[in-house]
């Protein structure tokens, strides 16, 4: 399987994460209006995150697809507990 369509698989899972995670935060907020420098760092940090956790997947594009997603959602977590440990500090 050639490289660069593990690369688009990745990030494209990292995307795929990054919209929901953006629809999430509309529904919870009830915000519909969304800053576009928000958006895009957003889906530009979860695509790279994507990106760089689907190399590590190299035999399957759908392995690379689903670690692009679960790499992301791995990294949000990660990031909302350690704010929530320093909230509480």
């Amino acid at each position: 399987m050639a490289l660069e369509w593990i690369f688009i698989a990745g990030f494209l899972g990292g995307l795929i994460r990054g919209l929901l995670g953006i629809s999430k935060h509309v529904r919870v907020t009830g915000k519909t209006k969304i800053s576009h420098a928000y958006m895009a760092v957003t889906l530009l940090t979860s695509g790279a995150i994507g990106l760089l956790v689907g190399v590590f997947i190299s035999e399957d594009v759908r392995f690379a697809l689903l670690a692009g997603y679960a790499g992301t959602d791995f990294m949000e977590s990660l990031f909302q507990i350690k704010m929530r440990k320093r909230s509480w500090d």
